[in-house]
């Protein structure tokens, strides 16, 4: 069943959408799920929404689904809180706000101790533990407080390689309790919950809410899944519920970080601390990675953030993510952070695949030409002043100005007398510059497009980090092809 929501920030054509429905539904098909919930999610909204599979009920973007390990990017973000007010540092021994952990000791005498950061970035180097600890979501503070005090083992030594640590996320669960005074879901929903307007989002469904129920596939027959685990100790690893309206909320919290600018910036997390959750800190796996049927390559690089994946996606850009899967469910985010949108799937069928329906979502959005182009770099004030000074030096060239436009290193690299007969002889061979084009990298370095008679030329430049910026390097790249702005 398709819905279009409202009116979105972009226009999502109506064949578009039908082949949106199309894949969400021949994905609850191959994989039996009984319902599946995807959505197109842009300005903390749902701008598209299909449904689907085999169960008689309906489920809409209010339906609440438990989004298992999705919920490490809400217990991420309380640690970083907690941070910004002054009341922990990431590189802070983790036993140091959880004395139960004490014996927490790394499998090596040279080890560093097991930090904050460590746990938030996957870097403790604490044995996976998916299988086991999905069992565990309900145990309480005080069994909890047993296997902290036993220690843990270690599949490598902490801050050396990823490796995906559910029981470490328990464990910041604690410090957030510990260090604030306040049981960690209840500092979750009254910090972030509350003020972001996620009423769905919860640790207990309350009477009423609509709660889709979990199923599991048991010698071929989709069955009820067991009633699911309560909130417990580990809840700070998977334990939260939510809804697709609440999640796109979230999602637009994240891209709302970008770019960074001037203004408000009144939370309830800063935004800084928001792009700082979203970045790479810790490599995983190998550098490139395929997707898909075809083996097609799409996708350099991935890494582990703080409760959240980033990677880099050759046609789509930045990619932010992060799944979910618990006995009864499997649920997947995904956002271009930069364009500020992204996809949500949900389904009620343990582990269902839905990192796969995402991706392939987003990934046929963007072939089709339905989502929002990635922002363009804007010249900086001090990019487009560099990038005229230079052009009106290197058309009529003059030691005294070139003095004053470059950094001290340029005539130490190469003599204003060389400089000077290079210009003056490409300025032979052309007619008066004029500037076609700047085009920015960065908010210091740019590439200039020059017109010169019936030829065309780049200059590229970089501006040195001094106050006031100076132009530290340029080159100038012989005649660009006739067509560059077609």
């Amino acid at each position: 069943m398709l819905q279009p929501v409202g009116m979105p920030p972009f226009e999502i054509h109506e064949s578009i959408a039908e082949e949106f429905a199309r894949r969400v539904t021949a994905s609850a098909e191959a994989h039996r799920l009984p319902s599946v919930i995807a959505g197109v999610v842009a300005g903390g909204e749902v701008v598209l929404r299909a449904t689907a599979g085999a169960a008689e009920r309906a489920v809409t973007d209010a339906s609440v689904f438990r989004i298992a390990s999705m919920t490490k990017s809400f217990t991420a973000a309380a640690v970083l809180l907690l941070r910004d007010d002054g009341a922990l540092h990431l590189d802070d021994p983790v036993e140091r706000h959880v004395p139960e952990l004490a014996a927490l000791r790394p499998p090596t005498t040279d080890s560093p101790p097991v930090s904050v950061r460590h746990l938030l970035t996957m870097a403790s180097g604490l044995a996976t533990d998916d299988p086991w600890a999905d069992r565990h979501l309900g145990d309480s503070v005080e069994e909890l407080d047993a296997w902290f005090r036993a220690g843990g083992t270690f599949a490598h030594p902490p801050g050396v390689t990823m490796e995906y640590s559910n029981y470490g996320y328990a464990m910041l669960g604690r410090v957030v309790s510990n260090v604030s005074g306040v049981e960690v879901g209840r500092f979750v929903t009254d910090r972030l919950l509350t003020p972001l307007g996620m009423h769905d989002t919860c640790w207990t469904p309350p009477e009423g809410a609509d709660v889709v129920g979990g199923h599991r596939l048991l010698d071929g027959e989709v069955v009820e899944e067991d009633p699911p685990l309560p909130h417990g100790g580990f809840a700070p690893m998977g334990g939260l519920w939510s809804s697709l309206r609440d999640l796109a909320r979230w999602v637009g919290f994240f891209c709302d970080a970008f770019p960074a600018r001037d203004g408000a910036d009144d939370g309830p997390v800063r935004r800084s601390t928001r792009r700082e959750q979203q970045q790479p800190h810790r490599a995983l796996g190998a550098p490139m990675l395929r997707h898909g049927t075809d083996g097609a390559l799409r996708q350099i690089g991935l890494g582990y953030a703080m409760g959240l994946q980033r990677m880099h996606h050759l046609s789509l850009g930045p990619v932010v993510a992060h799944s979910g899967g618990l006995p009864g469910y499997g649920s997947n985010m995904r956002w271009l952070p930069e364009r500020g949108v992204g996809v949500v799937a949900m389904a009620n069928l343990t582990y269902a695949p839905m990192v796969d329906l995402t991706h392939e979502l987003l990934e046929y959005l963007g072939d089709a030409g339905a989502l929002p182009p990635a922002p363009p770099v804007v010249a900086s004030n001090a990019v487009a002043d560099a990038a005229k000074a230079l052009v009106e030096l290197l058309d009529d060239w003059d030691d005294g100005r070139a003095a004053a436009l470059f950094a001290d290193n340029v005539g130490l690299d190469e003599p204003w007398t060389l400089r000077g007969r290079a210009a003056r002889s490409h300025r032979s061979t052309s007619g008066a510059y004029v500037i076609d084009s700047i085009e920015p990298t960065s908010a210091t370095e740019a590439d200039i497009v020059v017109r010169a008679g019936e030829h065309r030329f780049r200059i590229e430049f970089q501006l040195a980090p001094t106050v006031p910026p100076r132009i530290q390097w340029y080159e100038v790249n012989g005649h660009a092809p006739h067509d560059d702005r077609e």
